[in-house]
């Protein structure tokens, strides 16, 4: 097979470069394999590649789900869902396969609107995605065609990727470099994609063209398999320590490329390796809580993706790579239950959603596979909120990794018992964040979650010290979350939105400076503490501002009283004051002064003028501003609504030392 990266135009003194260039990342790739391999690795300890090649399973062994001509496979489904997925496939044959247009990608650099090129190309995986299932489903042949197209499609695109990625590539933004492929998120999800339709459907492929199977497997490899096991410089693989949701997403999609089409034993055992040592170093980021820096909206695909690696090794290696007997590994998977406040909110600090997307059947699967029922219940619980089993099973970029293994497990989980975990505390010393309820097992009450941290985390907002409040289950004083990704969400302009600011968040304003932004901004002499009457998390957050706010100390402590109130309660040392300071408040629904000292809360069950949420305050001490912010991002929308506000409560002398409490009290 040709695994040269180039086009054959191009010049031989281009060839040459870009040889030499390659055997230079090999090299440095099999030294860094070399000394990965005497790691002390939670996956890779004492893991050779060699051993590897007698553990794995040939690929034409490996039988993870029913092929299309096993008709026998698809009954496991339930048939309202087959049902729904032909239908899906039905409206995608009248659809077209839309052109990704080279202005389309540049409108990311030109504008920062990332939107419109990326629709095209996750409609076409959609597309192809649904057609597939359909296919599977049906049996009848009418969708073979289009899929043929898909596939060729697909094939021809010169990069596999999203603008906001391409600054991967040596050559750094703007229009992707045909000679130089490279291995972001979404060039991963389309090879685990081409895998999975030609493991599917590959004898009804080859009676059309024996070329098809063939493309994919050509095309895979040239741009995944052979670019990773050549490279060792894309930031994600972690070998500069830098990691996040991306390393175990990618490992996930390029193992199920591997583990599919990889036929040479020792490319496979190598790249089988190679994910292992990555998936290590994602690992060695965590603390043995658990916790995920990037919020429940990613753990889907932080730890979720985690899961579908360490599925995919255990299923191919029948059960002799077992990860999930690794502690950290189950804390990891028992944090999305941990975050949850009820229905479908979710502790959103930094990017995360209030309301975000989770895989039901990803979190049953992983409450199954390290045993934990209340996960598995949580599952279960998620599934029926969702309304699975009804039809189609939701997503995002129409993959097949993840449809698959939920389809064959969908019945077993509809009919397992749904419950919301509702625990009563839980603190993630690693990240420093805590959460506490009134009572355990019940969302009624007041719900507070607080975090210390630094600011340099992944996806990161100014935040150390930032608190929400829930009542009864529905926000009060909230995380507004981050708006739909730009250019400037990730560049360095990334701290000039008003949601990634201090001032939008929970925290003090002094001497009228923000938090600064870097690892050295963060939370000290953080303490813990819980029991049957009170939950509290203590700091300092003084170091997460800039030398301009001119303070010496600035000692936060949060505490839950259960059944009574939440008290923020702040000390303060300042070395000169120059502006009074600001505590602000963010709301869901408003709020207003009653009287002097009470402010109350909207909460949506209850309307401005009658919220069952009130803030004591020391009216002697405080001016208070409340201002509407209107909503026009989609995404914010979708949690927030039109308007959330800013409670602004500024002190009317401020001293250098002081304190000031707040009283958040339940009035219904």
């Amino acid at each position: 097979m040709d695994h040269t990266f180039r086009s054959r135009t191009v010049s031989r003194g281009g060839q040459l470069i870009w040889l030499v260039f390659i055997f230079g990342l090999v090299l440095i790739a099999s030294v860094a394999d070399s000394v990965a391999t005497a790691s002390e690795g939670i996956l890779s300890r004492g893991m050779t590649a060699p051993q590897l090649r007698e553990l794995l399973l040939a690929a034409p062994q490996w039988h993870p789900f029913p092929r299309l001509r096993e008709r026998a496979g698809g009954k496991a489904v339930p048939v309202q869902v087959r049902d729904a997925y032909v239908q899906e496939a039905i409206r995608a044959l009248d659809q077209e396969w839309l052109l990704p247009k080279a202005t389309d990608f540049l409108e990311f650099f030109r504008t920062g609107d990332r939107s419109k090129y990326e629709a095209v190309s996750f409609g076409r995986r959609k597309r192809l995605a649904a057609l597939v299932l359909g296919e599977v489903f049906e049996n009848k042949g009418r969708f073979l065609d289009e899929i043929v197209n898909g596939i060729w499609t697909i094939a021809e695109e010169t990069y596999w990727g999203i603008p906001a990625t391409v600054d991967l590539q040596c050559t750094g933004p703007g229009l992707p470099d045909v000679t130089e492929p490279m291995v972001d998120l979404f060039a991963a999800e389309t090879a685990s994609l081409l895998a999975w339709t030609s493991y599917l459907l590959k004898d009804s492929l080859d009676r059309i063209s024996p070329l098809v199977n063939r493309r994919i497997v050509y095309e895979v490899d040239r741009r995944i398999i052979t670019v990773n096991l050549a490279r060792n410089d894309f930031w994600w693989m972690g070998g500069t320590g830098r990691v996040n949701n991306w390393t175990p997403w990618i490992c996930s999609n390029w193992l199920t490329a591997v583990l599919l089409l990889e036929e040479d034993p020792e490319r496979r055992a190598r790249s089988v390796h190679k994910i292992l040592v990555c998936l290590d170093r994602f690992l060695q980021k965590y603390a043995d809580d658990g916790g995920c820096d990037e919020g429940p909206g990613y753990w889907g695909r932080a730890g979720g993706s985690l899961f579908d690696c360490l599925e995919l090794l255990y299923s191919a290696t029948q059960g002799r790579i077992d990860g999930f007997r690794h502690p950290r590994v189950r804390e990891i998977g028992r944090f999305i239950a941990r975050i949850h406040i009820h229905g479908p909110w979710f502790v959103n600090f930094a990017d995360a959603s209030a309301k975000p997307f989770v895989d039901a059947p990803t979190i049953y699967r992983f409450g199954k596979a390290i045993g934990d029922s209340t996960l598995t219940a949580f599952g279960v619980y998620l599934a029926r909120e969702q309304g699975l089993g009804k039809g189609s099973l939701g997503g995002q970029f129409g993959i097949l990794g993840r449809v698959l293994p939920a389809l064959f497990v969908l019945g077993e989980m509809l009919e397992g018992n749904p419950q919301e975990p509702l625990l009563r505390d839980a603190w993630f010393p690693g990240i420093q964040v805590m959460t506490a309820r009134s009572t355990a097992s019940s969302y009624r009450g007041l719900f507070v979650a607080a975090q210390g941290g630094h600011n340099a985390e992944s996806h990161n907002h100014n935040d150390v010290g930032n608190f929400i409040v829930y009542a009864n289950g529905e926000p009060v004083i909230i995380d507004i979350g981050v708006e739909t990704y730009t250019a400037k969400t990730f560049s360095n302009d990334r701290y000039t939105i008003w949601t990634m600011q201090s001032a939008y968040h929970n925290v003090p304003t002094i001497n009228g400076v923000s938090q600064g932004h870097g690892r050295q901004f963060c939370a000290r002499q953080v303490g813990y503490a819980a029991n049957d009457s009170a939950a509290w998390l203590s700091m300092d957050i003084a170091p997460a501002y800039p030398p301009a706010a001119a303070v010496k100390s600035w000692q936060r402590r949060i505490t839950l009283l259960r059944g009574r109130e939440i008290v923020i309660h702040d000390t303060f040392d300042l070395e000169k004051v120059r502006e009074n300071a600001v505590l602000t408040l963010m709301t869901r629904n408003g709020a207003q002064v009653a009287k002097p000292g009470l402010l109350v809360l909207a909460t949506s069950s209850h309307g401005a003028g009658g919220a069952a949420v009130e803030v004591a305050y020391e009216p002697a001490c405080f001016d208070v501003t409340v201002e509407r912010i209107g909503i026009s991002d989609p995404q914010l929308r979708a949690s927030w609504g039109d308007t959330v506000a800013r409670v602004r409560l500024t002190m009317k002398h401020t001293p250098a030392r002081g304190e000031s409490i707040l009283r958040i009290r339940q009035t219904e």
